[in-house]
């Protein structure tokens, strides 16, 4: 009788969490997407960079943020991409160069470069990556615990799914509301690429943008902003 009773208890308890969990979930999907008020001029942005095009399409985005209102800036690449965060420090550079950083801040208050664990390699197998990927999940938790960014913009690399899905936790848990941008690549005509299509369908992405109307007609809670190279 009484070891019903504490399995009753314990019944009662996990459907408690349950339902807890469940309507907190639901608070987060409800306002994700929506403005939120902050009383700081300044906005930290993690700034998710990876090869190729994604990094120069990345790197065009933000030219185009008022760069005294985004900062500091974040650029995190993946472990083997030293070339993206070098062309961010040329950027970051410029922008001191051109005065559009302000002078009493200089380029380590207003930009941090930092590598993460990449969470499958090229040509790896799908049984090899699921343990890459919890490591990567990890380096991406401390990675939001270390700078808690306000803002998360990315644009097509697989480096962009464990940093969104700890930065969706957080929400969750009420650790820390990160509003993550997403840009689809312009590389990107009809059909989204794999992390595109992980952030539209499980709803991590706050606001999901296309840059081709093809897209956007296939995938209808994406924004149509046009060609931004």
């Amino acid at each position: 009788m009484e070891e019903f009773h504490f399995q009753n208890c314990g019944a009662i308890l996990i459907g408690f969490i349950v339902s807890i969990v469940l309507i907190r979930l639901s608070y987060v999907l409800y306002w994700s997407g929506r403005p939120i008020r902050t009383a700081s001029q300044r906005v930290s942005t993690l700034i998710v960079l990876g090869s190729g095009g994604h990094t120069a399409e990345m790197l065009s985005i933000v030219n185009a943020l008022e760069k005294e209102r985004f900062v500091p800036r974040i650029y995190i690449a993946a472990g083997t991409d030293n070339m993206s965060l070098q062309k961010a420090r040329v950027l970051e550079e410029s922008l001191i160069q051109k005065g559009e950083i302000s002078s009493n801040k200089n380029m380590k208050e207003a930009a941090y470069f930092k590598q993460i664990y990449r969470s499958r390699e090229v040509g790896q197998s799908y049984l090899t990556s699921i343990y890459t990927t919890l490591v990567a999940i990890l380096h991406a938790l401390w990675l939001m615990l270390q700078f808690r960014p306000e803002v998360i913009i990315c644009n097509g690399p697989g480096t962009c799914i464990p940093i969104c899905l700890v930065a969706f936790i957080f929400k969750v848990v009420g650790v820390r509301w990160s509003s993550i941008f997403y840009i689809e690549s312009i590389a990107r005509v009809k059909r989204l690429s794999l992390s595109g299509f992980l952030l539209y369908k499980l709803h991590l992405a706050d606001q999901f943008y296309a840059q081709w109307p093809q897209l956007q007609m296939e995938y209808q809670k994406a924004h149509y902003v046009g060609c931004l190279m």
